[in-house]
């Protein structure tokens, strides 16, 4: 069990001592040298694009060089259903800059994945076949069913031992994403029902605008999530399974660490103190009140939060509140992992296999 800091019903569980498919390494975009074969995985969100070059390492991976750029892709989608030039120059900027790292550093295998808003987006095609003449990365869109298994491929370590079943949720920049696991004796996990509902944090902060920091603004947009999660709960029926007990939330996503780096109280934000952090229910309630009393200048000033994510951490703050409205689980596991991770295990299990 993880070790418990402070006491009683508001306490922070630190990360278990579990076997973790990721070990934090390089930031720097300057190329090191490796025992064995690279591989990069990019993942091009609506609000974020990502990167991460690793080496087999064990069971898992070392990072080499990891690079993480906020782009807004999907902005404007919402109300055009396409891609804004603006938005797509800034995000082939970003694309550019993950090209030039991987000629720097030669890998074994490449893959590059787009979510929700080229899913979404009436150009979504046009765009990446522009990337790819531009850059030389071929990037593929994957369905919410491949993002549901690519987080649970890369969380799957942090569930063991929790129990029977868990509801593992990736709040994203335009969808949020829903996978329900049965976990079997042997502490592997099982996907047996996932959903991709159509809201995000940059969605529901483009509809909100302002109104988003204040009270009522922030309860209709955590009813407005809420009204779009029954749908799963009728299917699954998750809230019985909860009452019965052996029930495990798992959140992947900016909004779940950074409710964890609140709770844990960090000065900055540090993801080996994060990632397989364990937040009871009421210390991640109390984390979340915090960040709603800051106010937009205190989010801005907070070293979890910046202005660059000001706009975001409150909408995602409100699907997470009716996440646990619905289905009120007496802890949540954070996990500072996704799918470049899941990308990462795969191909380099691939690659054993090959060899």
């Amino acid at each position: 069990m993880p070790r418990q800091v402070g006491a009683g019903d508001n306490a922070v569980m630190q990360p278990r001592n579990v076997q973790s498919s990721i070990e934090p390494g390089a930031r720097s975009a300057e190329p090191r040298r490796s025992a064995g074969p690279a591989f990069a995985a990019l993942d091009l969100g609506t609000n974020n694009c990502r990167m991460l070059v690793a080496a087999p390492a064990g069971d898992g991976f070392r990072v080499l060089d990891s690079f993480s750029r906020i782009v807004r892709l999907g902005e404007g989608l919402h109300r055009t259903g396409e891609l804004s030039p603006e938005a797509m120059e800034r995000a082939l900027s970003a694309l550019q800059s993950c090209a030039s790292r991987l000629e720097r550093r030669p890998v074994r295998r490449v893959r590059a994945i787009a979510t929700e808003a080229c899913r979404r987006a009436a150009n979504g095609g046009a765009f990446l076949d522009r990337v790819k003449r531009e850059t030389g990365l071929e990037i593929g869109v994957i369905s919410s069913r491949e993002e549901a298994e690519l987080a649970l491929e890369s969380c799957a370590p942090l569930l063991a031992g929790w129990g029977r079943r868990a509801l593992l949720f990736d709040i994203g920049g335009g969808s949020t994403e829903l996978a329900w696991v049965r976990i079997d004796p042997g502490g592997r996990p099982d996907l047996i029902g996932y959903d991709s509902l159509p809201v995000g944090v940059v969605t529901l902060a483009e509809r909100f605008g302002q109104a988003g920091f204040e009270p009522a603004g922030f309860e209709t947009m955590v009813d407005d999530v809420a009204a779009r999660l029954a749908a799963f709960e009728a299917v699954h029926c998750i809230r019985r399974e909860i009452r019965e007990g052996g029930v495990q939330l798992l959140g992947t996503s900016g909004t779940v660490t950074t409710l964890a780096g609140v709770a844990l109280g960090l000065s900055r934000y540090r993801r080996p103190l994060v990632d397989g952090t364990v937040l009871t229910a009421e210390a991640a309630d109390e984390a979340l009140a915090d960040l709603r009393a800051l106010g937009r200048a205190g989010l801005e000033a907070h070293p979890c939060v910046g202005p660059d994510r000001v706009d975001f951490v409150l909408p995602g703050c409100a699907v997470f509140a009716a996440l646990v409205r619905l289905w009120p689980a007496p802890r949540v596991i954070v996990a500072d992992r996704g799918l470049r991770e899941g990308m990462l295990l795969r191909m380099i299990r691939a690659d054993r296999r090959r060899r």
